[in-house]
């Protein structure tokens, strides 16, 4: 068996959709959540397993290099290219796919793959998520997952350049 074989699966957003049918079909409840995984931590492992355990399969949307951008997230960010981040975080046995997304929020993706879940830190409010109407117009439902403080990629970086 090759080491690849071990790795969750990073999809284009057409396989992801075809991915998602697939499951729809078997019945079972996909999960969703986003974010950009710039350098993988506790509290990301802790995050993606809770909200893999709110269904019967994770797919995780990361944002692409120039997303990542557009965020804000700071000079030089992100630090580990999207290929790089995606199969890292595909890696995670809580995970069941990766996909990638160019916008600075993932609407469009999560329009097509239509999510029964998306799970986003409860850091944020439900009513100030742009993915709310999305998930929801799909019969989806947003649920926040908790968060761990001081285990964060910026809290990370900031740690690493102060020393």
């Amino acid at each position: 068996m090759t080491p690849d074989a071990f790795a969750g699966l990073v999809l284009d957003a057409d396989s992801a959709v075809a991915w998602r049918e697939r499951l729809r079909a078997d019945g079972r409840r996909v999960v969703s959540t986003n974010g950009v995984f710039d350098l993988l931590h506790a509290g990301h492992v802790a995050y993606l397993a809770w909200a893999r355990a709110q269904g019967d399969a994770l797919i995780v949307l990361v944002n692409e290099d120039d997303s990542v951008r557009l965020l804000g997230k700071g000079p030089g960010r992100p630090l580990v290219p999207f290929a790089d981040r995606a199969r890292v975080v595909a890696a995670l046995r809580s995970v069941d796919a990766v996909a990638g997304f160019a916008q600075r929020t993932p609407e469009t993706l999560l329009d097509r793959i239509r999510p029964d879940v998306h799970v986003k830190s409860d850091q944020y409010r439900v009513e100030e998520l742009p993915e709310r109407f999305v998930v929801e117009r799909h019969g989806g439902s947003i649920v926040l997952a908790p968060h761990q403080p001081g285990r964060s990629t910026t809290d990370l970086v900031a740690a690493i350049r102060a020393r």
